[in-house]
């Protein structure tokens, strides 16, 4: 499967904390070898438009706080 970007998505990527733009890259590699590795949660989530979804990370915890995105 090949995969490509949009400069909306670098310039929002470079805006990412370090340690979310490192679990992206772990993420996308892992995708690289197994695009439906049960992990990644890899599926349709518009079918008219065909837009996937592939989940990173869902919320981070920092001392007692969650930042979810």
């Amino acid at each position: 499967m090949n995969s490509n970007t949009l400069p909306s998505f670098w310039k929002n990527y470079r805006k990412l904390e370090k340690g979310i733009r490192s679990r992206a890259r772990k993420s996308y590699k892992l995708w690289v070898d197994d695009p439906f590795h049960p992990s990644l949660r890899f599926k349709c989530i518009n079918q008219s438009e065909n837009i996937w979804s592939l989940r990173v990370t869902l919320g981070v915890l920092d001392t007692d706080t969650v930042t979810w995105f």
